[in-house]
């Protein structure tokens, strides 16, 4: 890197702004690497180094954003997600590390049905940037994979993270099932929008797709339309699993119940809080899938 004037931006005096601005020093050093074009380790070695004017404004700009609350992910356009690098902006989500439990748990069933993986169909259920999609479908490749969501904005973003991942999945623009008229798959899988308008959690996230986040009905109206409409979209033994709030896993379980769903349980966090909920669709016969899993 070429030599600046004495009062260039280093590396060292950008972390120590960022810091005097209340920004984390991790956010930081990722916010250089990202415009620098260095790995993060570089950083250290180097924080002599200055950056251009270009780069300088930049990060000045990116520091305001930050200090605002805006992700970090879309300042720097990308998010990792289940081993995943994936394409974000402010039209979706920043996937959350705790949506790799239902990952998890769907790439479980999958793995633990008779069905042949040629065989499988797998739906996600409001995808987003395609992150449970892709991350299915990354796993379980010879899966059909079915990513639906009613923004085409965030659809598109799916479409790019599916061709930049070389992972090929079926885009379906529409609301919930009304997207896959006629179709049955053995896992569907959704993290819905469930807080409810006016909950205090939302001021921390008015960076994100409010849409993406509210629900009707004390935050339980999209996870009722998709539990209402799932029996006519599973296949015999089936399954349906939900990421919900933190308070709703009685209300989703109840309600699977009600609606003619077996082995209906609920998954805890590693901050123990009760986050994914699921259960399987009755089977046509015993052949179905036949996945058991601990209590929890």
């Amino acid at each position: 890197m070429s030599a600046r004037p004495e009062d260039a931006l280093s590396i060292s005096r950008a972390l120590a702004t960022a810091k005097s601005n209340g920004v984390d020093r991790l956010d930081a050093q990722l916010m250089l690497a990202a415009l620098l074009d260095r790995p993060r380790s570089w950083l250290i070695a180097h924080d002599d180094a200055s950056l251009d004017q270009a780069q300088e404004s930049a990060f000045e700009q990116w520091l305001t954003r930050r200090r605002d609350g805006e992700p970090l992910a879309y300042l720097l356009g990308e998010k990792e997600f289940h081993g995943l690098k994936l394409q974000v902006d402010p039209s979706v989500l920043v996937p959350r590390p705790e949506t790799e439990l239902l990952v998890d748990w769907g790439l479980r069933v999958l793995q633990g049905g008779p069905l042949k993986a040629a065989e499988l169909r797998v739906i996600d259920l409001g995808t987003g940037s395609g992150a449970i999609a892709l991350s299915i479908k990354h796993d379980c490749q010879a899966a059909a994979v079915t990513a639906v969501d009613a923004s085409p904005t965030a659809l598109a973003i799916a479409g790019r993270n599916s061709q930049s991942l070389n992972l090929p999945i079926t885009l379906a623009p529409g609301n919930w099932w009304q997207a896959v008229p006629g179709q049955r798959f053995d896992l569907a899988l959704a993290n819905p929008p469930y807080i409810a308008p006016g909950d205090e959690h939302l001021e921390a996230l008015r960076h994100e797709p409010q849409a993406a986040l509210m629900a009707q009905d004390n935050g339980l109206a999209d996870l009722e339309c998709i539990i209402a409409g799932a029996p006519g979209h599973l296949a015999p033994g089936g399954w349906l699993l939900l990421e919900h709030g933190h308070d709703q896993a009685t209300w989703v379980r109840q309600r699977l119940a009600g609606a003619g769903f077996t082995q209906v349980q609920t998954l805890r966090d590693l901050a123990g809080i009760e986050r994914c909920t699921g259960g399987r669709a009755l089977p046509a016969t015993t052949s179905a899938f036949r996945v058991v899993f601990p209590a929890v």
